[in-house]
């Protein structure tokens, strides 16, 4: 489990979340339309903001810090 939070809490991760977010927002108003497509437009919000702002939304679930960089560092301090 530790990998997938390393991968979250990385740049790469972040930049998955954001683009996971603009695609889902995209899909959403440009290809779904409607209320199925706001929705899915909503909910591509979430990976998004995550991204820009630098959180996991899922690492308190597992006892973790929610925000990015304590999240880096508390992952750094466990591999020493």
């Amino acid at each position: 489990m530790q990998g997938v939070f390393n991968f979250l809490a990385g740049s790469s991760g972040r930049i998955t979340r954001i683009v996971a977010g603009i695609v889902l927002i995209v899909l959403g108003l440009l290809v779904l339309g409607g209320t199925g497509g706001y929705i899915l437009a909503i909910i591509g919000l979430l990976p998004l903001a995550a991204g820009v702002f630098d959180v996991c939304l899922f690492a308190p679930i597992f006892g973790m810090p929610f925000g990015g960089a304590a999240l880096r560092d508390m992952l750094a301090k466990r591999l020493h």
